[in-house]
C-alpha cells in the first residue's frame, strides 16, 4: 500500500516540477517589451483584408468536393 502512495507522490512531484519548469524557465528578464501575446497577433493578422463572409464563398468552378 505504501509503495502505491509513494509512487503516486513521485508522479505528482514530477508533474508539478514539469509544470513549474515550463511556466518559469523563460527569459531571465521576462517577456519582450510591447509583446502582448501570440493570440492577439494571430487575430490581427487574420483580420487584415478579410471580409466577414470570405470564408463562406465557394471556390469558382462550381460545387465543392
Amino acid at each position: 500500500m505504501w509503495l502505491i502512495v509513494l509512487e503516486a507522490g513521485g508522479a505528482l512531484a514530477l508533474f508539478l516540477f514539469i509544470m513549474w519548469w515550463t511556466m518559469f524557465s523563460g527569459r531571465t528578464k521576462g517577456e519582450l517589451p510591447g509583446f502582448s501575446g501570440m493570440a492577439n497577433e494571430a487575430a490581427a493578422e487574420n483580420s487584415k483584408g478579410a471580409g466577414a463572409n470570405d470564408a463562406a464563398v465557394p471556390p469558382e468552378g462550381g460545387r465543392g468536393p
